[in-house]
């Protein structure tokens, strides 16, 4: 049972989250051209784990990196081995009403434009249709010397044949398709390379260390210049790759909202933070839209 102080203090966060939502609904009804930052707490409710906790710091340790993955054949096989058991549930996620939310206010013209860091490829699959994936999508797969692609499924089934009967002992999931696996089980996993030149294959997403391609960012940077207002839904903001638009919005003296479970590392530039579960807070702010 809770003391009366613990109970009045409840009340009052509760009170001043929805002063906070009120203010995020008259800044979007307001608004001619609202561009969305998107991250991975729009996923969480998808069931796709994220990468930091509520100070913006990591609960696990850090992704592969690129020039690990490019350099060291030890580290493409432990990639492709957890990446394998990983996918699963990224193909079968279904958008939460945080993608819905989004997709819904994209149709009713409230929203002109979504940047995601996520690679899920859950707001196309909500109905989102002016998208950029920043960090590119999980659902293709690259060659890095003849730049041949192919859709992820295919590559899926390609490492089903060429390890038959392989079982890992241990699969936790963890973030973008990735799952913790014991390193025997990883050391035992053969990755296929390209068929058509024998090069290395890459998921079609930009890896830590790796640089987000140019033309992605200026299509980005496109939109947030000419929005009046960016929202920032479900990221700490602790990448510079999504930084940057919430403080070039901020330095333009475009009104920067978010809705983020916990710190972001643009808390100082905020016009107003509703403190909430991002399907929560975005289905709220489109009822509150559409009464």
């Amino acid at each position: 049972m809770q003391s009366p102080d613990q109970t009045t203090a409840d009340t009052d966060e509760t009170a001043r989250q929805d002063g906070a939502l009120a203010r995020l609904a008259r800044l979007l009804a307001d608004s001619d051209r609202t561009v969305v930052l998107s991250g991975a707490g729009c996923s969480t409710a998808s069931g796709i784990p994220d990468y930091r906790d509520s100070a913006g710091q990591w609960k696990r340790p850090q992704p592969v990196q690129y020039q690990d993955f490019v350099r060291d054949p030890a580290t493409r096989q432990r990639y492709w081995a957890r990446s394998f058991v990983g996918w699963e549930r990224i193909r079968s996620a279904a958008p939460n009403r945080a993608h819905e939310a989004l997709a819904a206010l994209e149709a009713r013209g409230k929203i002109a434009h979504l940047v995601t860091q996520n690679v899920d490829g859950l707001h196309q699959r909500a109905g989102s249709r002016q998208v950029t994936d920043l960090h590119g999508r999980l659902d293709n797969v690259d060659c890095l010397e003849c730049g041949a692609s192919c859709d992820r499924t295919m590559f899926q089934n390609r490492l089903r044949a060429e390890n038959p009967g392989w079982r890992p002992k241990a699969a936790a999931p963890a973030p973008d398709g990735d799952a913790d696996l014991d390193p025997e089980s990883c050391a035992a996993f053969n990755v296929p390379t390209c068929d058509k030149c024998s090069g290395t294959v890459k998921p079609s997403v930009v890896f830590f260390g790796e640089s987000v391609p140019r033309e992605r960012v200026e299509r980005a940077w496109a939109e947030v210049n000419q929005a009046d207002l960016l929202l920032v839904a479900g990221s700490s903001l602790m990448v510079f790759s999504g930084f940057r638009f919430a403080r070039g919005a901020a330095q333009r003296g475009v009104p920067v909202a978010a809705i983020n479970l916990g710190r972001t590392r643009a808390d100082d530039m905020l016009t107003v933070k509703v403190e909430a579960d991002c399907g929560l807070a975005l289905d709220r702010l489109r009822l509150r839209l559409d009464a």
